[in-house]
């Protein structure tokens, strides 16, 4: 049985409490208010954030940031090429006096694990993550151990082509629900960072607004959004005009269909909406999409990338017809 659509108070107190977690986002991150949405999007649709960029344009500070809003617990790893899984996940530990095993958890039993730098990993370790962003579980030494939930993986990666990375495999790139690049802040945005910065760190006074319990209601709201046929229909358009692009070696997975649609409603919820408008897809279909892909030759060679092909899909892709959905039909949903 499908539940009902949130109520509108209940679109209120997360449309409050998202407000707050951007604006104490925004006091530390300055002029990138899009990218600050769409990662607490992200937040609410229960997914994993990839972060990428050069080094020193602010990923860690997002990552802390969003971290330091929310009063739950927080795992900081920091990826090296020595780094194993067990450093991860945690060890069975014997204790003498007990003569039995002891498990002792690692910083992936955390409700937000940043990752930082998690290319410079060698790819064994890189693996260890998979079971826990897809499953929510952890599985060590045969036993199987349940994650905290709401269960968030923010990771930073530099580009691959810096010394010292791997690229992370296709299966892995799939766990994570989008992908930001933080890019250069403006110039106006430096200078506020400078001011902001310049003899305190704004980090260390940013505090809580919310809890872990209250974001796991958020989640079940934003879930409950009604999406119209037509509105389903266009997710899964876009997401099969990237397996017949000839730009494309590789298109994206049926996983990429759900989460693009559970993104496009925590997005819609965010605005108070309890339906979500083709513009939410629309605002997410890169960031969702582009990391899962993989370019041909031939669109490598001419300078496109997989951002430059969504970004023609999503052009070319007819709007639904049917995405103005009568109150009475989102009510019954």
């Amino acid at each position: 049985m499908l539940q009902a659509v949130p109520s509108t108070s209940e679109l209120a107190e997360l449309v409050e409490t998202t407000n707050q977690i951007r604006g104490g986002i925004e006091t530390v991150v300055t002029g990138r208010s899009e990218i600050v949405g769409i990662t607490v999007a992200v937040l609410l649709a229960e997914g994993h954030l990839l972060l990428e960029d050069v080094p020193g344009v602010g990923k860690t500070t997002l990552a802390k940031a969003l971290a330091r809003t929310i009063d739950c617990s927080v795992g900081r790893i920091q990826f090296t090429p020595d780094l194993l899984p067990s450093d991860l996940t945690g060890v069975n530990i014997y204790r003498s006096q007990t003569h039995e095993f002891e498990f002792r958890p690692g910083p992936l039993f955390a409700h937000i694990v940043i990752g930082d730098e998690i290319n410079r990993a060698s790819p064994k370790t890189q693996s260890a993550l998979l079971e826990c962003m897809q499953e929510t579980q952890a599985t060590v030494d045969g036993s199987t151990y349940p994650l905290p939930r709401p269960f968030l993986v923010i990771a930073t990666q530099n580009p691959v082509e810096m010394e010292g990375t791997y690229p992370l495999p296709e299966a892995q790139r799939d766990r994570f629900m989008a992908r930001l690049t933080v890019g250069y802040p403006s110039l106006d945005a430096e200078l506020d960072m400078l001011d902001l910065q310049e003899t305190s760190d704004p980090l260390a006074a940013l505090r809580p607004v919310t809890d872990a319990a209250q974001v796991a209601r958020h989640v079940n709201t934003a879930r409950r959004l009604y999406a119209a046929p037509g509105i389903k229909r266009y997710v899964i358009d876009l997401v099969t005009a990237t397996r017949e692009d000839q730009g494309l070696r590789l298109g994206a997975s049926p996983r990429a269909s759900i989460q693009l649609l559970r993104a496009a409603k925590a997005l819609a919820a965010m605005s108070g909406r309890d339906h979500v408008l083709p513009d939410d897809v629309q605002q997410l279909a890169e960031p969702v999409l582009a990391h899962r892909l993989i370019a041909s030759t031939e669109a490598r060679l001419s300078g496109r990338s997989t951002s430059d092909v969504v970004q023609d899909i999503v052009a070319r892709i007819p709007l639904p017809s049917s995405s103005a959905v009568p109150r009475e039909r989102r009510a019954s949903g």
